[in-house]
């Protein structure tokens, strides 16, 4: 196979010819008859999505391995990180077996499982760490997403016992007596729609606890979807000291503010901008962005959350948190960071492929395209300008908060290992 007329991390146009699975030639000039024309496409390694819900086991009406993995690829993920709130939870080497054989058989892009830290995200017992880690899945990252880790003493085991095989306690940071009943972020906008307020020191709190504790046992933490500038700047501390910290931020913290949920084209109280962490301010979203192009914060990470219709449309504190990402990350990331000058297309690369893959320990994605590397490749035209329809989602849910905004840029192909997922922005 060829792909011709493209250009790597938005360089001058070479060709890639791919044999075996394995990227055998870069040059210019290339060509075939059977060739695929990039027609001046970025190519780009394979996205790496270190943080995806796909409901199954458990909840198939919101999101299977398939469909969830059908939206990854048309995104132009090769890889992503299924978490452990399923039902039953992934918390035992069955469960996460299951999930990765679902990926094996059914999968447009390489599923791998995130164990969860405690016994059905209860927080009252450490999970099967080691059982998952020596499973097929090979599991590396451990998270109780969804719930934060809160008791000290069992987070602190946590990152001792994974120590052992190298794995990595992905923490949703969230002290859960300073957020009981709230729906959305702490401050002028809370008060004036009477919705009660999530503090962000519920977030930076928790973050601050867990930096010590990495560093006092020397392990790796990995801190979930980023929402606060305080945050940021704790991180900040703890990577000064040289700790073994990494952190997450998802696209819609990068582009959307709590301002919304009163100012919605809707109206107010549109539950579409309701999620976890919640929305933020301005102030948030810009101190978000640059510790992102700094390199405080490592990657982005989509959180991609699909829910059914039931669980969204109805009134604000009832509905489920959580907005659907996988196929519009990448456009909202294009918004966010390289329309704004704070990102060029290899620094994209780093932040959405390598690093995301270096964290969750996948050796074989995330890898620079380059002769003798996989061929895990996603050609993206950043030109392109689209209005944002759910209808047309791979996904089985719809709840994004894009719908009928014009984002920039289209995933116009996308390979796995040589063989194509997405071409023309389709289904293959």
């Amino acid at each position: 196979m060829i792909i011709k007329n493209v250009r790597i991390l938005g360089g001058e146009p070479v060709s890639i010819r791919i044999a075996d699975g394995v990227i055998a030639e870069v040059a210019p000039g290339l060509d075939a008859p059977e060739a695929i024309d990039g027609a001046g496409a970025i190519a780009l390694p394979g996205l790496v999505d270190l943080h995806t819900h796909l409901r199954e086991p458990g909840r198939e009406d919101a999101e299977t391995v398939r469909t969830g993995t059908q939206s990854a690829a048309r995104g132009g993920y090769t890889a992503v990180h299924a978490m452990a709130n399923t039902s039953p939870v992934a918390d035992t080497a069955g469960v996460v077996e299951q999930v990765w054989r679902l990926g094996r058989e059914h999968a447009l892009c390489d599923v791998h499982p995130v164990g969860a830290v405690t016994v059905g995200l209860e927080g009252r017992q450490l999970a099967e760490l080691g059982a998952m880690a020596d499973s097929a899945a090979r599991v590396r990252v451990f998270s109780d997403d969804g719930k934060c880790v809160d008791d000290a003493v069992l987070m602190r085991r946590a990152l001792e016992y994974v120590k052992a095989f190298d794995g990595v306690v992905a923490q949703h940071a969230q002290e859960p007596r300073l957020t009981s009943g709230a729906q959305m972020n702490e401050g002028v906008v809370s008060g004036r729609l009477g919705l009660a307020g999530w503090p962000a020191v519920a977030e930076e709190a928790i973050i601050a606890r867990d930096c010590l504790l990495a560093a006092h046992v020397g392990s790796r933490l990995h801190v979930c979807h980023v929402s606060t500038a305080g945050s940021v700047e704790i991180i900040r501390w703890a990577k000064s000291k040289g700790w073994n910290v990494t952190a997450e931020v998802t696209p819609h913290h990068l582009l959307l503010t709590d301002d919304l949920v009163e100012e919605s084209p809707v109206g107010a109280y549109n539950p579409i901008y309701k999620v976890n962490p919640p929305l933020r301010t301005r102030a948030d979203v810009e101190a978000l962005r640059a510790a992102l192009a700094d390199g405080t914060i490592d990657i982005v990470a989509t959180d991609h959350a699909p829910h059914p219709v039931e669980d969204k449309e109805t009134e604000w504190s009832a509905a489920a948190m959580g907005m659907v990402g996988l196929e519009t990350a990448l456009s909202v990331v294009q918004e966010a960071m390289v329309e704004t000058g704070l990102l060029d297309w290899a620094g994209v690369a780093q932040r959405m492929s390598a690093l995301p893959a270096r964290i969750g320990r996948l050796p074989g994605q995330g890898r620079p395209l380059e002769v003798g590397e996989p061929a895990n490749i996603m050609l993206y035209d950043p030109s392109a300008r689209t209005e944002v329809d759910p209808s047309a989602f791979a996904s089985k849910s719809r709840n994004t908060p894009y719908e009928g905004m014009t984002l920039p840029g289209r995933v116009v192909a996308t390979f796995l290992r040589g063989r194509p997922t997405v071409l023309e922005g389709k289904l293959v």
